[in-house]
């Protein structure tokens, strides 16, 4: 059985989560009273608790099922980032330029998803493996493409497939989406208990984000 399973966390409980993205960084203190700052890891990494969308007796017994299925620690899956899960600014409709894919070199037909923030020499483009199926819209020099005719989008790893072949060098291609993160349960045992909801308790469900990629 592969280690990451194409499910989706439940959505009304995700929603109410708390988390982001996390850096680490190695900070050193000088003689000189300045500092030394290095990037451990190259891209960040979300950490999530989703204790917090817990509501009801149901929220419970949802997830519960859901941690059943996952066995604990063992399987990744979909998580819906109740901040972050969209190409488009904040309140905007997905538009297909929302991001720059790459500029085309005539020879690859082929684009992994990317999600860019920042603008200049401070851009971070963060790889998007997990794609809503059905919400990736595509455009070649600013002109949309069909989805399922002119292309393709694999929503197990954000590869964009173009029909047509490779287009030609410089065209700039370009893409809008919707999108979950890869998590697994950052835990083998569930606190849970009906005093959750009776007393309005939050129940401790962490999560993190994990490399569907490096899966084994």
């Amino acid at each position: 059985m592969p280690a990451f399973l194409e499910e989706r966390f439940p959505l009304g409980i995700a929603f109410g989560a708390t988390g982001g993205p996390q850096w680490r960084t190695e900070v050193v203190a000088l003689a000189s009273g300045a500092e030394a700052r290095n990037a451990r890891w190259a891209g960040s990494r979300r950490r999530y608790d989703a204790g917090t969308g817990v509501r009801s007796l149901a929220d419970l017994q949802a997830v519960a099922a859901f941690f059943e299925r996952m066995h604990g620690r063992l399987y990744g899956f979909r998580f819906r980032d109740p901040f972050d899960n969209t190409s488009a600014a904040s309140g905007d409709t997905v538009t297909p330029l929302d991001c720059l894919l790459a500029t085309a070199d005539g020879a690859a037909s082929s684009f992994a998803l990317t999600k860019t923030y920042g603008s200049g020499d401070f851009i971070r483009k963060r790889p998007i493996a997990k794609p809503v199926d059905g919400s990736v819209r595509v455009a070649l020099d600013g002109v949309e493409l069909a989805a399922g005719t002119d292309f393709t989008c694999d929503p197990a790893t954000g590869t964009v497939a173009l029909a047509a072949g490779p287009p030609a060098s410089g065209v700039q291609v370009t893409a809008g989406f919707r999108f979950d993160v890869p998590v697994r349960f950052d835990t083998d045992r569930l606190e849970l208990g009906l005093t959750h909801v009776e007393a309005g308790r939050v129940p401790t469900i962490p999560l993190v984000e994990v490399d569907p990629d490096a899966e084994a």
